[in-house]
Formats: structure tokens, C-alpha cells, sequence
């Protein structure tokens, strides 16, 4: 299908120092637009399958110290649909179609769907991945994240390693947009060089308590004066450091802001056991150039 556009990417020495100084990258036209269009219509059609009658686990991007169901923290080995917040009325029922009311679709579509483990994996992005140091990158995650049109969520400022804690920490972010995000519909702002500073919060599992948001700095969060919008057309890479402050509005224009991402450990790091997602011996991590898992393990993981 051509998802991979040549040559393959090699950061130059400016971007590196770009990413080492600010704790962000963007790469435009990482991704061919058969890529891009192939991965929506694939999250399109995956909702439409989708039975919204069987569940209302609401994926609360405003309130991240909540405490969340057994839905949530169940998906770290399946493919499963939230809604937004604002997706039902006080009834319970939706306020618009199905299509338009899902936030997200997560968290191991690299490992059970075909086309995006495609999408996922390569030549290009395991040497982008050494590039930034993940000399054995793990994935952990991956979603499609909607950014519904009127009602997508605010996603509040966070740093990404509150939820892939490792010592070292070594989580980056890989951002890929799947249509135009700008500041209209919900584009990610960030600090600039916010990275060097301490890690705030660590979303922590535990037996008696589901999870919920451990404090740990209370270095305040950036304000927009001190932030930075990051526009991206259709096809860029938004690449973060797993430290860096970032943070969207919420989209209450007329258009989606669709995005895929992914979250990545080296293996050299330890990996916390008190992460909210953890992975089992039926679906192991994997990297960016190891294969699909078989169908026969897809079938039993479903």
C-alpha cells in the first residue's frame, strides 16, 4: 500500500538538537495520504460495528484523578470504543449519532488489527526510534482519538510518563495526525523545553482502589502565554518527550481533529508495575519491526 514514504527518515543534527532543547519534534508528511485515509476509514468502520448499546464506559479527559471502571483498565490488550464526555443527555442517551460521539478507540490496535500494525511498524519508524534513543522500543498503546466535532474533550495539561512511569523514563509520544488539527478544532499545545523540568503526577493501579492520580511535584502548569499551538496538517508526526507539559482545548467547531498515537519505553528502562496498563505472556510488547501476532492469538484475545 506504499504507507511508508522514501527515503526513510533520519533526524540531522538541528532536529536533535530541536528535540533535546524543546521535548518536541514535528516531522510534516511523515506518513503518505493513502496512510492516513486508510487508517480513518479503518477507525470509521470499526465504530460502526461497534454495539454503544453495551456499553457507556466514558473516557473523562477533563478529570484525570477519577477513578476508573473495569472497562478502562481492561483494554491494555484489546480494541475497545469511549465515548465523550458530552456524547449523552442526563437520560443516558446520546445526543448525536454513534459516529460522532466517540473520543477514542484503544489501547492494542498495533498488536490485533493488521492494517495498524502496518501503520505502526517499519524501517522508517524503528530509525526514527533510534534516532531518539529507543534503542529496544517497546510499544505499549495506540489509539485513534477522535476530537469530535462540537464536543471533543479538553484533554488537560499532563506529561505522558505520569501514565508509562519507568526508571529511567523513557516514554515518547508519537503523534501522527490523521486530518488537519488546528487551533480551531482542538490542535495539542506545549511548553517548550517543559521536559527539563520534574514529572508532576503518576496515574498508579492498585488492587483496592482501581487507579487514580498520585501527586508528586506541584510545579504549576504552564499557562497559554508560556505555551506553544501546534498546528499539523494531515500526515505530520508529532513526536514528545514523555516529560514534556502538553495539553488541548476542547473542539467546539464543526470539524473532527482525528489523530493516532503511540507510546513507546525502551527496554533498557524499567517499566513500573504499578502502571495503570501492564501486558500478560498471551500478548507480549513488541517494537517497531517485530510482526503482527498470529490470528489464531488475535481470535483468543478478543
Amino acid at each position: 500500500m506504499g504507507h511508508l514514504r522514501p527515503p526513510f527518515i533520519m533526524l540531522n543534527p538541528d532536529q536533535l538538537a530541536d528535540y533535546r532543547d524543546n521535548g518536541y519534534l514535528v516531522l510534516p508528511d511523515f506518513k503518505t495520504l493513502a496512510a492516513v485515509q486508510d487508517l480513518r476509514q479503518w477507525a470509521t468502520g470499526f465504530v460502526d460495528r461497534f454495539d454503544a448499546s453495551q456499553v457507556k464506559s466514558i473516557f473523562t479527559t477533563r478529570e484525570q484523578s477519577r477513578q476508573v471502571d473495569e472497562y478502562f483498565l481492561g483494554s491494555a490488550d484489546k480494541m475497545r470504543c469511549f465515548f465523550e464526555e458530552e456524547a449523552f443527555d442526563a437520560a443516558g442517551q446520546l445526543r448525536q449519532p454513534k459516529a460522532l460521539s466517540i473520543n477514542k478507540i484503544g489501547h492494542a490496535l498495533h498488536d490485533l488489527d493488521p492494517l495498524v500494525s502496518q501503520f505502526s511498524g517499519g524501517p522508517a519508524l524503528a530509525e526514527l526510534g533510534r534516532d531518539l534513543g529507543l534503542k529496544r522500543p517497546q510499544i505499549w498503546q495506540s489509539m485513534v482519538i477522535f476530537k469530535q466535532p462540537h464536543i471533543g474533550g479538553e484533554v488537560r495539561w499532563h506529561q505522558d510518563a505520569s501514565f508509562f512511569d519507568s526508571a529511567p523514563v523513557t516514554v515518547t509520544t508519537f503523534w501522527f495526525a490523521l486530518e488537519d488539527a488546528t487551533l480551531e478544532n482542538g490542535c495539542l499545545w506545549v511548553q517548550p523545553g517543559g521536559h527539563l523540568g520534574p514529572l508532576r503526577e503518576r496515574f498508579v493501579k492498585s488492587a483496592d482502589h482501581g487507579a487514580a492520580m498520585e501527586v508528586l511535584d506541584r510545579t504549576p502548569w504552564p499557562t497559554l502565554d508560556q505555551a506553544k499551538p501546534v498546528e499539523a496538517p494531515a500526515r505530520t508526526l508529532v513526536i514528545l518527550h514523555g516529560l514534556l507539559p502538553h495539553y488541548s482545548a476542547a473542539n467546539r467547531s464543526s470539524r473532527s481533529r482525528m489523530a493516532f498515537t503511540l507510546h513507546v519505553t525502551d527496554a533498557s528502562s524499567v517499566y513500573s508495575p504499578t502502571n495503570w496498563l501492564q501486558r500478560g505472556t498471551a500478548l507480549p510488547v513488541r517494537g517497531f519491526e517485530q510482526s503482527l501476532q498470529t490470528p489464531l492469538q488475535i481470535r483468543r484475545l478478543k
